[in-house]
C-alpha cells in the first residue's frame, strides 16, 4: 500500500524479515529446492538444481546449517559416500516466514507500478534532475 511519505511510516519498507541468510541468491534456491523436498536431496541432486559447484554449495550449506536451517546427513564412506541434506522444521518456519515478508515487497512494488502507470507525475517543481 503506498502511502503520503510526509504520514508516520517509519520503517515502512525496512522489510526487517528479509533475513540475511535466506536472502542470498544460491541460499534461496537451495531452501526453495529443500521445501519442495522435505524428505531432503542428495548433495549431487540439489547441486544440479541451484547449478552450483562442489564448492559453492557446500559453502552455503554451511552457512545454512550454522544458521539451523537444514541438517546433512553422511551415509557410507570414500568414494560410495553419499550427503544428504535437508530443511529443519524450524528452517521450515524460518523460510515461509521469510517468503510471506517476501510477498509483501512484491505487493508494494506492483502496488507502486499500477500507480505509476495511472499518473505520470512531473517534475517536482524547483527541482532538477542531478
Amino acid at each position: 500500500m503506498i502511502e503520503n511519505p510526509t504520514s508516520d511510516n517509519s520503517g515502512r519498507f525496512a522489510y526487517r524479515g528479509l533475513d540475511r541468510v535466506m536472502h542470498e541468491k544460491a541460499r534461496l534456491g537451495i531452501l526453495t529446492s529443500l521445501v519442495v523436498h522435505p524428505d531432503g536431496l542428495l548433495f549431487g541432486e540439489l547441486k544440479e538444481l541451484c547449478e552450483l559447484t562442489d564448492g559453492n554449495l557446500s559453502r552455503h550449506l554451511q552457512s545454512l546449517s550454522e544458521a539451523g536451517l537444514v541438517e546433512i546427513w553422511k551415509k557410507g564412506e570414500g568414494r560410495k559416500a553419499q550427503t544428504l541434506v535437508c530443511v529443519t522444521k524450524e528452517g521450515q518456519r524460518q523460510f515461509l516466514d521469510y517468503i510471506s515478508v517476501l510477498e509483501g515487497v512484491v505487493a508494494d512494488a506492483a502496488e507502486a507500478r499500477s500507480a505509476t502507470v495511472r499518473r505520470q507525475s512531473p517534475a517536482r517543481q524547483g527541482w532538477s534532475p542531478a
